[in-house]
Parts: C-alpha cells; structure tokens; sequence
C-alpha cells in the first residue's frame, strides 16, 4: 500500500519529468528551427551577401555536414560523458554561434558559423534522446514521449517558416538566428533544474579515426554533389570529390570494425529495424530538405511571394508536423511501427507527385493538399522511426544508435539540398526543375515506404 509520502510525490515526480521532456523538446525545437527559418530568408541573404543556388546551398549545407559528421561522435560522448553534459555543452555553443551568425559581413563568414552551430546541433540530437531513453523505459511510455518531443520539434518546423518570413521582411535576415538565444537560455535552465544525468559508460578511448574519416567522406561527398554543376560533373575536381568520399567511407567500416570503441558498432547492423531505419532516415530526410529548399524559392521567385506569405503558404505542410506525432506516438504505443512509417511515406510521396502539377499560374488549392499530404507523411514516418530503432537496441547503445540514426538523417538533408537544389537549377525554368525535383522527391518516398513495410519491426 502507497504511504502519503509517495502518494504526494507522485505529481511532484510527474512534473519533473514533464519539466525535462520539455527543456529537451525545446533544444531540439532550437535546432529545427534554425534550419526553417534559414529556408525563407534565403533570398534575403543573397540579395544582402551575393551567391548563386550554389552559395545557398552552402548556408544550408554546411549546418547539416557537419551535423551530420558529428552526430556518431556526439553519441559515444553521451555514453562516455554522460548525456546530460553533452546536452548542456551542445546548448551553449549554439546560443553562442546563434548569436555570432547575426553579426557577420561575408557569404563565407556566415557558412563558417553555419557549420560551428552544426557542431552544437550535433550534440543536442543523440543526447536529448538517450535522456529520454532513460526517463521513458517502457516501450509504450518512450513512444508516447517521443511522439510529444517530436511533436514540439515539429512546432519548430510550422513557426520557422512564418518566424522566419515575418522576422526578414520586418527586421532583416539577420534577426532570425537571434531567437535562438533566449530558447538556449530558457532550455539550459530546464535541463539543469530537472533533468537526471545518464550513468557514463566507461569507453577505452573515443574513436578519432573514425570521426576523421566519417566526416571526410560526408563533405566530400556533399561537395561532390553541390558543385557539380560549377565544375561539371565530369571535372578533375568533382571526380576527386567522389574518389575521396568513396575511399573514406570504406575506411570508416574498417576504422569501425576494428576499433575497441567504435562510434557505431557494427554488428548492430545485423538488426533489421536498425539497418532498414538508418535507410529510412536517409529518404525521408531527403524528401523534406530538398522540398524544404525548393518549394519557398518557388513561392517567392515563381508566384512573387514575400518571405513572410511564402512562410504562410507553407503551413499546410508544417502544422502537421507540430500536433500529428502525438497521436503516432500512440499508434506506435499500440500497433508498432511499421504501419505508421510505410503509410507516412506512402502519402509524402503522394503529396510530392500532386505539387508536380503545379506552376506560376495554378490554383493554391492544389499546392495546400500537396503540402498537407507531405506535411502528414512526415509527421507519421518520423516519430515512428525514432521508437522503432531505439526500441531494437539495448539501453547502452541507445546513444550510439540515435547518432547513428541522426547522422544517416541528416545526411540524407545535405544530399536532399543537394540534388533536388542541382534539378532546380539544371532545368530550363525554374518550374521545369521544381517538376523533376519532386518527381526525384516521390521516388525516394516510395523506396522508403516499400523499405518500411518490409523490414521494419522484424526479427532476425
């Protein structure tokens, strides 16, 4: 029978932990933030900095390959350093690389910032998740949490857009990283009064080759991809880019496969869920990047919208984002994974194919369900990956999986950004290459959900 005493806590405990779920939710929120927000101002900073498609793709690149080559690493510093300190660092290098970016006077001086905060970013992501890994150790309890963080995430998601266009037509481009400080501020102080730190794992060293080459074969292969039109692609240089990825890749699995503390064990790939949701990761990222980049140039170049209506008119794929997580949190909680990620990539792609329709001069009304489809997709597909991996694993590896996860994410951004943004820019018209980018966007989205239903969930 319960005491008083424990009867009394019990509401104390629940706001503790509602407490720190939300000062995780909002660093991540931060994060994607930053990233949509960039989306609309971009035509702002070139007309302020200068740069082509190409430097454009840069500000945006440069965040999610550094991300991206740093997540494994940032998970194996969760586990090593306990994931609570991770957090908190990560969280006070992007309010102080925030700030930093709304002072810069050069294209190239804002890149450089853009990859310090990629850093920071790196560190919130596999941390955030294995504190609520810890927080939320039942199946059912984890995925209704992840369902809410993701949920908070995916706020970030439909405000960036409008924050963004309202903060660039109204304060400059400049003032959009600004909001990231009193966020920063508002996360740290959450983080520290309530959120428990993990146990840290005791690791013979960190894994610096691995690092080295992980991140070598990422901006390779990002540089490949994103200046292959400047070069051509069949140039000394993009061909060496390509060389240089493929060789570091490969030396990062034997790096990896040989190492005492590898930044992502190996044999966890014999996992299905893990594997096929690394891959998962990837695609659905990709098609949410690249649509990311693609869809504001069009409402502001093609159809003449201001940053901040063109923020407007990409609600109907943000505001999805921001409530649907919840109720597949649930679902997962209930059914699994499978069925939410294979329906969510099933109508991102249908969305996809349905703005392929889409010109100057065509009706809103059949953009707003295109971006409706896509924005529901996504808000199925994520949160149900996230559950489904980190469920596979066993607790100690829940830092290294979710890096690894995240990494495979955000790569698939840098290469969404990448190749969609080379469409875009190869076709005869900026239509004409939004057309084929989406078509590319849809192909993806099917494999994922082809991927999904196949693998997803089953044993070994």
């Amino acid at each position: 029978m319960e005491t008083r005493m424990e009867i009394q806590s019990k509401p104390a405990r629940r706001l503790e932990k509602s407490l720190s779920l939300l000062g995780l939710s909002l660093g991540y929120f931060m994060v994607l933030l930053d990233m949509t927000v960039v989306s609309v101002a971009l035509p702002a900073i070139q007309a302020d900095l200068g740069g082509g498609i190409s430097g454009l793709q840069w500000v945006v690149n440069a965040y999610t390959i550094v991300f991206a080559g740093f997540l494994l690493s940032m998970g194996a510093f969760a586990d090593k350093l306990g994931a609570k300190r991770v957090y908190m660092g990560g969280l006070a290098l992007f309010l102080a690389a925030s700030g930093l970016s709304a002072a810069v006077s050069t294209l190239g001086a804002l890149i450089a910032i853009r990859a310090v905060l990629g850093i920071g970013g790196a560190a919130l992501m596999p941390a955030s998740l294995t504190l609520i890994a810890h927080a939320y150790p039942g199946p059912g309890e984890r995925a209704r949490a992840l369902g809410i963080w993701a949920a908070v995430t995916g706020a970030a998601m439909a405000a960036g857009p409008v924050a963004g266009g309202l903060l660039a037509d109204t304060f400059g481009w400049r003032s959009i990283f600004l909001i990231n400080v009193p966020l920063a501020g508002i996360s740290l102080l959450l983080t520290f009064l309530s959120v428990k730190e993990t146990d840290p794992k005791p690791r013979p060293s960190l894994d610096l080759p691995g690092q080295i080459t992980a991140i070598a074969a990422i901006a390779a292969f990002s540089f490949g991809l994103m200046e292959g039109e400047t070069y051509g692609w069949g140039s000394a240089i993009i061909m060496a880019a390509f060389t240089l990825a493929l060789f570091s890749g490969v030396l990062f699995l034997m790096v990896e496969a040989k190492s005492k503390a590898p930044l992502f064990p190996l044999r966890l790939l014999r996992i299905p869920t893990v594997s096929a949701g690394l891959l998962a990761g990837m695609a659905v990222n990709i098609g949410l990047s690249g649509i990311l980049f693609i869809v504001p140039l069009f409402f502001q170049q093609a159809r003449g919208l201001s940053a901040h209506a063109a923020g407007i008119a990409l609600l109907p794929m943000m505001i999805p984002l921001a409530f649907n997580p919840i109720l597949t949190g649930r679902m997962v909680g209930r059914m699994g994974a499978r069925i939410p990620m294979t329906a969510g990539f099933s109508l991102a792609a249908a969305g996809s194919l349905l703005q392929m329709w889409t010109d100057g001069n065509t009706s809103y009304t059949l953009t707003l369900i295109g971006l409706l489809l896509i924005g529901f997709g996504v808000s199925f597909t994520i949160p149900a990956l996230m559950a489904a991996v980190l469920s596979s694993v066993p607790k100690e590896h829940t830092g290294a999986v979710s890096g690894a996860l995240n990494s495979c994410r955000q790569l698939g951004a840098t290469i969404g950004v990448a190749i969609l943004g080379s469409f875009l820019g190869a076709g005869p018209s900026l239509i004409a290459g939004m057309h084929t980018s989406l078509l590319a966007a849809a192909v993806i989205m099917i494999g994922g959900s082809v991927l999904s239903f196949l693998y997803i969930g089953r044993k070994q």
